[in-house]
């Protein structure tokens, strides 16, 4: 019976992501200043590595480029004046003060090693608030693509990315979550809040499900010649 449900959950998963079916990859603040060797939250840059979720989302963009499925990156900024900046909130007071900046138009904004951005993938960047969809070209640039399924991976797991499922939902996307490709502080965080509360809300899988997926068919065997129909 185990086996039998997860063959119906596989095929179910299948058919929400199938490259041509309305599915977009979404990658949450994997930017140099959050994620990479300068991170201005090191200890979330090193959950993000040492977990494999950084290399999993690569992996899921790398895929995603091979099977034509849209990528789009959301990226957090800062102007170095703040103007337009959240300030309601002890999360944006303390991120101003952090020796490193996500000022637009530096390093810091760009997207992490080692997910490589093609000149197909769309960057959405926001200067206020928490959440990669609420007041940001994401929700817009979905509906015109065509997008009935959002895959969410990123960081943290904390904040941007359940506020991303969340919005998701609530604008009526189906979302599926790749639990080893997002990762928070510390790190037993990430899979509670994946057990009690994405997991009540998107549909919780993992980056080989979704490449099994993703499997190009196969091409028919070449033969020597012709075969003739018996």
């Amino acid at each position: 019976m185990g086996q039998d449900q997860g063959h119906h959950s596989k095929e179910r998963l299948g058919e929400r992501i199938r490259p041509d079916g309305g599915v977009v990859l979404l990658t949450v603040e994997c930017q140099q200043g959050v994620v990479g060797p300068d991170s201005a939250l090191p200890e979330l840059a090193v959950a993000a590595r040492a977990s494999g979720a950084l290399r999993n989302v690569a992996r899921l963009v790398a895929a995603a480029h091979q099977v034509d499925v849209q990528v789009i990156h959301a990226v957090a900024e800062r102007r170095p004046d703040g103007r337009g900046a959240n300030n309601n909130a002890r999360l944006f007071r303390a991120a101003a003060r952090l020796p490193v900046q996500q000022h637009s138009g530096s390093r810091a904004v760009r997207i992490a090693e080692p997910i490589q951005v093609t000149e197909e993938d769309l960057v959405v960047r926001r200067l206020h608030g928490l959440s990669p969809l609420a007041g940001t070209d994401v929700d817009p640039l979905l509906r015109n693509l065509g997008c009935r399924t959002l895959i969410i991976t990123g960081v943290s797991a904390n904040v941007a990315v359940p506020n991303a499922v969340f919005d998701a939902v609530n604008l009526g996307y189906t979302v599926v979550v790749p639990g080893d490709a997002i990762a928070g502080v510390p790190a037993d965080y990430t899979p509670a809040m994946i057990r009690n509360t994405l997991a009540l809300v998107a549909t919780i899988t993992t980056t080989d499900e979704i490449l099994a997926c993703w499997k190009l068919p196969r091409r028919p065997a070449v033969t020597g010649g012709p075969v003739g129909r018996g």
